[in-house]
C-alpha cells in the first residue's frame, strides 16, 4: 500500500499523523484556564464546521496519512449532532478517541462502543468539591466522578487530565496519584500554559521538576517507575511500582516535546493550527465550500510549523503576553 504520509512533513523532519479536531466552542462549564471569566464570542453557527464538512476534512487528512483523530471542543458531547459525528468518523478505520469534561458520559456509551472508541481523557482538576466548583464556576463534581466509575465499569481506558496552579492544587498531585493504586487510570499532570484571557503567569506553574521533587518526598525512590513512552507522546509516564494505574507528566512550558510533536489541529470553524500556541491559522473550510481543494492549504500549513512552541523558543518569548495574547483563548482552540 502506498505511504502517503510524506505529504504532512514539516520542514524539520516530523510527520504529523495525529489531528484534533474542536466540533464546538460551547461548553457547560467555564473553567478558569481555558474561558476567560466574561465568556468569549463565540463563532456563528454559519461560520462553523458542519458534520458533513468535518468529515470531508477528516477524510482529506486520513488520506494524507492521519491514523488517530482525537474530538474536543469546548465540551464535544454538547454539541447536538455530536452523535452523529462520532459514528461517522469511526468508520475512517483510525484510532479515533475524546476529552471531554465527562458530564454527558452516560447518554454517549453506547455510540462509543459502536465507534470503536476505547480511551476516554476527562477533564478534572481536583478531587475537592469546594475547589472543583471554584475552577470550573460550575457545581458538577458528583457527577463527573459518577461518569468516571461507570467509564471503569464499561471497559474503557481512563485518563484524567489535572492542570496543575500553583497555591491552588499543587497540593493534591500525591491524592490523584493515590486514586492510582486501585483504578486502572492514568492520571495526567499538565503544566498550566497562557492562552488569551486565562490569566497566566508563570509564578502559578508547577513545573515537572517541583512535580518529581513532591514524589521523592512522598514516595521511596525504588517505589517510583519510569514507564517507556509511546513515540511522539507528549507526556513522561510513570507509575508506583504497587499501583495498578500510572501517572504521566506533560511539560510544555519547562520541557517541551517540540522535537517530536506530530500533532495538528481543527478548530471548530474550520481553520488548521499547526501549533497548540500558534497564532497564525489557515482556514480550511472557507477554501472547502469554494469548490477548491484544501489540499494546498494543509501541505503549507504543516511546511511553515516552527521548530519549537510556534516561535516562542526562549523563556522571555513564552513570557510575553504581547506574543501569547494573540493567540485564542483554549475554550477556541480545542485544546
Amino acid at each position: 500500500m502506498e505511504n502517503k504520509s510524506y505529504e504532512l512533513q514539516d520542514d524539520f523532519g516530523r510527520f504529523h499523523h495525529y489531528l484534533r479536531i474542536s466540533i464546538t466552542e460551547h461548553c457547560n462549564l467555564r473553567c478558569t484556564y481555558c474561558m476567560p471569566e466574561e465568556g468569549i464570542a463565540l463563532t456563528p453557527k454559519a461560520h462553523l464546521m458542519t458534520a458533513d464538512e468535518i468529515l470531508v476534512i477528516a477524510e482529506t487528512f486520513v488520506d494524507l496519512g492521519v491514523n488517530k483523530i482525537r474530538l474536543t471542543g469546548g465540551e464535544p458531547l454538547v454539541r447536538k449532532d455530536a452523535k452523529d459525528i462520532i459514528l461517522r468518523l469511526g468508520k475512517l478505520g483510525v484510532h479515533l478517541t475524546l476529552t471531554t469534561n465527562g458530564i454527558l458520559v452516560p447518554d454517549f456509551i453506547a455510540t462509543f462502543n459502536e465507534a470503536g472508541i476505547k480511551t476516554i481523557n476527562i477533564s478534572i482538576d481536583s478531587l475537592v468539591k469546594e475547589k472543583f466548583n471554584q475552577i470550573t464556576r460550575r457545581s458538577y463534581f458528583d457527577t463527573v466522578f459518577e461518569n468516571i466509575e461507570l467509564l471503569l465499569t464499561e471497559g474503557f481506558q481512563v485518563k484524567l487530565n489535572v492542570v496543575l496552579i500553583k497555591g491552588f492544587n499543587d497540593n493534591e498531585i500525591v491524592d490523584f496519584i493515590t486514586l492510582t493504586k486501585t483504578k486502572n487510570i492514568q492520571i495526567r499532570f499538565i503544566e498550566f500554559m497562557p492562552f488569551n484571557g486565562n490569566q497566566w503567569d508563570k509564578s502559578k506553574l508547577v513545573s515537572y521538576s517541583e512535580i518529581m521533587e513532591m514524589l521523592k518526598i512522598n514516595f521511596n525512590h525504588h517505589e517510583i517507575e519510569r514507564l517507556t513512552d509511546a513515540p511522539n507522546d507528549t507526556a513522561k509516564n510513570y507509575k508506583i511500582k504497587s499501583h495498578v494505574g500510572s501517572f504521566a507528566i506533560i511539560s510544555s512550558v519547562t520541557n517541551p516535546f517540540c522535537s517530536t510533536c506530530n500533532r495538528i489541529r481543527l478548530t471548530a470553524d474550520g481553520k488548521l493550527k499547526n501549533c497548540l500556541f500558534s497564532n497564525s491559522e489557515t482556514s480550511l473550510l472557507e477554501t472547502l465550500r469554494s469548490g477548491q481543494s484544501i489540499l494546498p492549504l494543509i501541505q503549507q500549513n504543516i511546511l511553515s510549523k516552527k521548530a519549537v512552541r510556534a516561535g516562542m523558543d526562549d523563556d522571555l518569548k513564552f513570557q510575553n503576553p504581547e506574543l501569547f495574547s494573540q493567540n485564542r483563548s483554549m475554550i477556541a482552540i480545542g485544546g
